[in-house]
């Protein structure tokens, strides 16, 4: 249960202003221009980076009244009510712990922990709190990936055979390119955590449950990186690096077969050191009806082929994303097809939902719970653990 709906505005901070960082400090300075009118009030109160440069230049760039150089100074900070983390996978739960017992909402980037355990009680906490306590799961306010979730639901692709997904990026394809805290941690941590979290989240969230996986492998194949000799903003930052070099300790790529619950297949490839794909999300999801298709790199549309048309001509078919689809007849400026939109707005129509729900509001859907977080986290693990065996792992509920 939440508290009751806010009354006042709403004091925002961000704690981490690197990439996912400013995209978070963004989003909440546009919050209150999509979905009408009836927007909770929003102070931007504060960024926090142990870098102080970092955390000055995103909290000038965006608005925000301060920076700061600790997660602490947030969390004692009477006048901040919510706050998004978006810092190393390996701090989310002492973080969000401490925000959660001084009062404070909480919007923590995915994977939610380092582990399940890690979850489990950052699960706990929240509930002990009674605050909302939300997992970055941005990828779930696609469009297009909510229209084929709707035609879905609404059973026009039938009954679902095969979901097939890739996540590919190329941010850690040159072997010289600095190491950072994204190379290090156990099996899991790396391209399977990074990337396969959101593929994962969008096929339970399509798809239903999975049950079980088989066939996973997670290699390394950049051994060692480089160690930095400077501070690094992003995944493939430039700076100077020092002639020493330090082990690569987790996964480069991902690659398993799963079942869902509904008796589908599924398929995933996830890389990290996929040159040429920047950032490349996209699957199909075929059924006995229809099948439906995305591509991050064209996020402003879906394919869909079904067997209504005369086979003369039938075949994929674009569709391109407008005012009868979800969040874009509310959310645009223009809300027409082929205006288009990026992931921004994703971070954007996220920000609003959080905030709404602080508010207690219930117009836009609800926001991942840190329970989804740990769901994805048994995912994860169930993965892990059947590319350590080499055999197949039931996943538990």
């Amino acid at each position: 249960m939440t508290d009751a709906p806010a009354t006042g505005p709403v004091g925002v901070a961000v704690i981490g202003a690197g990439m996912a960082g400013r995209s978070h400090a963004h989003a909440y300075r546009t919050a209150q221009t999509v979905f009408g009118t009836g927007a909770p009030p929003v102070r931007l109160v504060a960024i926090a980076d142990i870098n102080a440069e970092f955390a000055s230049h995103t909290a000038q760039r965006y608005g925000f009244e301060r920076a700061e150089t600790s997660w602490q100074a947030v969390a004692e900070a009477g006048d901040i009510d919510a706050v998004s983390i978006v810092v190393a996978n390996h701090l989310h739960r002492q973080i969000a712990e401490a925000l959660l017992a001084a009062g404070k909402h909480v919007l923590c980037e995915k994977p939610l922990a380092p582990s399940a355990g890690d979850a489990a009680a950052m699960v706990a906490a929240a509930q002990d709190a009674g605050k909302v306590a939300s997992c970055g799961f941005s990828y779930r306010r696609s469009p297009a990936i909510s229209a084929i979730g709707e035609q879905i639901r609404a059973g026009s692709l039938g009954e679902i055979l095969h979901f097939n997904g890739r996540y590919w990026c190329d941010y850690a394809a040159d072997p010289d390119a600095p190491a950072s805290w994204r190379y290090t941690g156990p099996r899991g941590s790396g391209a399977l955590g990074d990337l396969g979290s959101h593929l994962v989240d969008l096929s339970e969230q399509l798809c239903g449950p999975i049950t079980s996986i088989a066939g996973a492998a997670l290699p390394i194949v950049i051994k060692d990186r480089p160690v930095p000799l400077g501070a690094a903003l992003g995944h493939a930052a430039s700076v100077p690096v020092s002639d020493q070099r330090e082990p690569v300790t987790n996964d480069d790529l991902a690659t398993f077969v799963v079942a869902f619950a509904n008796g589908a297949a599924g398929t995933f490839s996830i890389s990290r050191v996929a040159l040429g794909h920047p950032n490349d999300l996209a699957f199909e999801v075929f059924g006995t009806k229809a099948a439906a298709r995305f591509d991050l790199s064209r996020n402003a549309e879906f394919g869909y082929v079904d067997n209504g048309p005369d086979p003369v001509t039938n075949g994929w078919r674009r569709v391109v994303v407008g005012p009868a689809h979800p969040y874009i007849a509310a959310a645009q400026s223009m809300p027409f097809s082929g205006i288009g939109h990026g992931g921004q707005e994703y971070f954007t129509y996220q920000a609003r939902a959080f905030l709404d729900q602080i508010a207690g509001l219930d117009r836009l859907p609800a926001q991942a719970s840190f329970a989804d977080g740990l769901r994805n986290l048994r995912v994860q693990e169930a993965i892990v653990q059947a590319a350590v065996t080499g055999s197949a792992v039931e996943v538990g509920p």
